[in-house]
Order: C-alpha cells, then sequence, then structure tokens
C-alpha cells in the first residue's frame, strides 16, 4: 500500500500539478485577451459603432453561408406566421 500512496503523491502529484499550471496559465493568457478584445469593442463603440450588431456580426460570419441562409429563411418564415413582418411579395 505504501507504493500506492508514493505513487500517488509523487509522480500522479507531479502530473496532476504540471496540468493545474498549464490550465492556470492558459486561464490567464484567456483573461488577457478578453481584455484585448473589449479594448477593440470599446475602440469601436468609441469611433460610433454599435458593439451590439458587431457582436451579431461575428457570431453570423462563423455560420456556414447555408445555414445561415436556412437559419433567415426560418426567421422570416416565423415572424410572417407571427405578424411582425409582411408575406414575401407584400414588402
Amino acid at each position: 500500500m505504501a507504493s500506492l500512496g508514493h505513487n500517488v503523491v509523487g509522480i500522479a502529484g507531479d502530473q496532476l500539478r504540471r496540468f493545474v499550471e498549464r490550465i492556470e496559465r492558459l486561464d490567464g493568457e484567456i483573461h488577457a485577451l478578453n481584455a484585448d478584445k473589449a479594448e477593440v469593442y470599446s475602440e469601436a463603440k468609441g469611433n460610433g459603432f454599435d458593439t451590439k450588431i458587431i457582436r451579431q456580426v461575428i457570431r453570423l460570419r462563423k455560420i456556414d453561408k447555408a445555414e445561415r441562409q436556412e437559419m433567415d429563411a426560418i426567421l422570416d418564415l416565423y415572424l410572417e406566421a407571427l405578424g411582425m413582418k409582411a408575406p414575401a411579395g407584400d414588402e
């Protein structure tokens, strides 16, 4: 049983410590990147851009074109069904 304790504390403990340190380092990098991103949004806002719309544009750019077209078609259908959009051809 003593060797199991040593293994858990020695080798596994060192390996665990390395994982934790790597994760902490990555968390620090993520924090720095998020601060940089916030600064860019602030700069855009200062230049008169709507940051909500910029975020939406970024989200849309991540979606495949065909998938986005399908989403737009379904959105139009839903809006029309709720009376929030004129039927096609009536615009």
